[in-house]
């Protein structure tokens, strides 16, 4: 009440002296020529501070719901921190909703006990009307990556969540409910996933569903694998039997870059695709990998490619190996160092005796 006070004092003063002047002024009763100029040059005065007194409580009004929407955005779509589990992260994503920071892509970083676990996933369609089924899935993602031990029990997670936000969406959606028709049905919706496991030898472990494979980035930019993708999630169920790819090892200095079809598919005025790729070579030719360089150097690229926001939302996460050694290199020098060791102490005896 008494901010609503305050944004109705000062209009409802100059209304007040408006009114005043004009009933109780007698150079506003004047019919001569100075005088209907003066009180012109009145009611503008009025009027211009009336206007810029709302647009400065539109403005007010308009910066505060922006940083509660932004509050509201990062708090599905994290920030997340420079180092996870011994690996520099960096991330960036742009909306095709303007105003909006997040929107179908989904990205997480998680370091459990079972080693760093990253999803990054595209929902159907783009933009604000996407934020509940993303909601959905990293829910469901920062519970699992913790809980499961092994990775297809955490797509089977997801895959749940997905399964029981898409029933729930279409009892709020049936006709019954009086609703307008949804703008994409609950039977068409779906969601690619990139499930990947990083262990503490930088090992790589990957699930895929339907996403794009990430590249490895090392001197130049190459794709992790080109083996063929599951199903995205929602269309059709999974199968019995989820057979984990083992996609190599990240070594020390090495990067991953994930990424959402939104980067690939962007295009120019003269309908040319974004050369993601190339970008992503140009953006590591220089050692050692910066995970945020190279997010910037991307994203820099795409937007004068494309010259505008793109189409639909486009989000990268760059991870970068921050260990100097993988455990297993740790114990092969322990085991290559026990015999010299081992060596050493019979002299000494020997000397001694």
């Amino acid at each position: 009440m008494i901010r609503l006070g305050k944004s109705l004092g000062l209009p409802a003063v100059w209304g007040a002296f408006a009114i005043t002047y004009k009933l109780a002024c007698p150079l506003a009763q004047a019919e001569s020529l100075e005088a209907r100029i003066f009180s012109s040059a009145v009611f503008f005065v009025v009027g211009t501070g009336l206007i810029f007194h709302a647009r400065r409580a539109l403005l007010r009004e308009l910066r505060q719901m922006r940083e509660v929407a932004g509050a509201a955005q990062n708090v599905l779509l994290r920030p997340l921190p420079p180092r996870i589990g011994g690996l520099a992260v960096a991330a960036g994503r742009l909306s095709a909703s303007r105003g909006a920071t997040v929107g179908g892509d989904l990205y997480e970083v998680a370091a459990t006990e079972h080693g760093v676990r990253v999803v990054m996933g595209d929902v159907r369609g783009h933009g604000l009307a996407a934020l509940a089924t993303v909601a959905a899935v990293l829910g469901s993602f920062r519970e699992a990556a913790h809980d499961e031990p092994e990775l297809p029990l955490v797509l089977r997670r997801l895959e749940r969540a997905l399964d029981r936000h898409l029933r729930e969406r279409a009892r709020a959606e049936h006709p019954a409910c009086g609703g307008a028709p949804p703008k994409t049905p609950v039977a068409e919706e779906f969601v690619t996933v990139l499930l990947l496991e990083i262990d503490r030898d930088g090992g790589i472990s990957a699930l895929n569903c339907g996403h794009p494979w990430p590249h490895l980035l090392s001197g130049t930019a190459q794709p992790l694998t080109d083996s063929d993708p599951l199903p995205p999630l929602g269309p059709f169920p999974l199968p019995a039997d989820l057979a984990v790819l083992d996609c190599g090892r990240l070594l020390p200095g090495e990067a991953l870059a994930l990424h959402t079809d939104g980067m690939e598919d962007a295009r120019d005025a003269t309908g040319a695709f974004f050369p993601l790729r190339a970008a992503l070579t140009d953006a590591v030719r220089v050692a050692p990998v910066s995970p945020q360089g190279v997010v910037h150097a991307v994203y820099d690229r795409l937007l004068r490619h494309t010259g505008h926001l793109p189409s639909d939302d486009a989000a990268l996460l760059v991870l970068r190996n921050d260990r100097t050694r993988v455990p297993s290199q740790q114990r092969e020098a322990a085991r290559a160092a026990r015999p010299a060791m081992e060596l050493s102490g019979r002299r000494r005896d020997e000397r001694r005796r």
